[in-house]
């Protein structure tokens, strides 16, 4: 008898902040400071998209992988194998939702893993389209936040620190 396919579980990081839309940016702040534009604010998910070859405009958050021979993949395993061990078996099958919410499945050699990772907001955990994009964290170093957000975004100590780091000086 074949094996079920699992349902899919693409990894989150939960976290309390906001979601703040700064010049042509949006970052993740553990609050919303007075007069700055705010997407999304309260209990939000992080999740992670592998961007695709030739197309770094669009994700793929991995929900199940399936591996030759039919190994199925979810979660946390899911994610590290695309992330870490995907090049052995460059015909695997990664079924997800893209950034702009749509399902999709796609092979790992679509995906280009040297590009940086699509840090993508949601507001419920059953969403499949994300509020936002975003590019950096706004929160002083002992802010509680998912290790993996952490890693994954850089952080600044204020949205001034931000804007001297990423903005065109004249």
């Amino acid at each position: 008898m074949p094996n079920a396919i699992p349902e899919r579980q693409p990894i989150g990081d939960l976290f309390a902040g906001a979601v703040l839309a700064l010049a042509d940016a949006y970052v993740i702040a553990l609050a919303a400071p007075e007069g700055v534009n705010v997407v999304a604010q309260g209990d939000l998910i992080a999740r992670y998209g592998v961007r695709y070859l030739g197309k770094p405009h669009v994700s793929i958050v991995p929900g199940l992988v399936a591996i030759d021979y039919g190994e199925m993949l979810t979660g946390d395993a899911a994610w590290e194998f695309v992330t870490k061990r995907s090049n052995l078996y460059p015909r695997a099958e990664v079924f997800g939702f893209r950034n702009d919410g749509r399902d999709e499945m796609t092979y790992v050699k679509n995906l280009d893993l040297v590009l940086p990772i699509d840090v993508l907001v949601y507001t419920e955990a059953s969403a499949t389209r994300p509020v936002a994009s975003v590019s950096a964290i706004i929160a002083p170093p002992d802010a509680a936040l998912p290790a993996r957000l952490l890693n994954t975004l850089p952080r600044y100590d204020t949205i001034a620190a931000w804007r001297e780091m990423t903005q065109p000086h004249e």
